[in-house]
């Protein structure tokens, strides 16, 4: 969380006193990147639901639908960005860019995360079933989806306000 404040913090002291701001346009791939990671909450609520019901089967069905969300969202960044560098705005090129490739690149890392433990919990699945782990460790993951999820959310804004204005 503070990593995001102090981003947050920087881009808009950078933004407010700067003279050199290029407003970029954002790519509407993003528009459907935020809903999919709205979808992918519910997913990972469904998945926590199943486990907390003792159903192993469907909550690993789900948290296999989040995981191919997540990659989706993934590759949807990537998009974004091949976008801009089409449009000839690389990271250097101003500091709206230098912003936007910077807080996307963050993120996504932290959801990179997020997605090898979904993998990490599908794969070990069975066994967290066994020892009547699997509850806690879907719990445990979805905090840290949905934080993901709220936290792009506030980004996708923060972007719209500044980046795009």
């Amino acid at each position: 969380m503070s990593v995001f404040a102090t981003l947050t913090h920087v881009l808009e002291s950078r933004w407010v006193h700067s003279k050199d701001w290029v407003s970029v346009a954002l790519p509407h791939i993003l528009y459907v990147n935020t809903a999919v990671l709205i979808f992918s909450s519910l997913t990972i609520e469904l998945a926590r639901a199943s486990a907390a019901r003792q159903n192993a089967v469907r909550c690993v069905r789900w948290l296999f639908v989040t995981l191919l969300l997540g990659f989706a969202f993934v590759g949807g960044q990537l998009a974004a960005w091949r976008e801009l560098v089409s449009r000839g705005l690389y990271v250097a090129s101003n500091p709206g860019s230098f912003f936007f490739y910077f807080l996307t690149a963050t993120h996504g890392l932290h959801l990179l995360v997020g997605i090898l433990a979904l993998g990490g919990v599908v794969l070990f699945a069975g066994r967290l079933a066994r020892k009547n782990r699997q509850e806690t460790a879907v719990g445990a993951l979805s905090i840290y989806w949905h934080f993901m999820d709220g936290l792009w959310l506030y980004l996708f804004v923060l972007l719209l306000a500044t980046i795009q204005r």
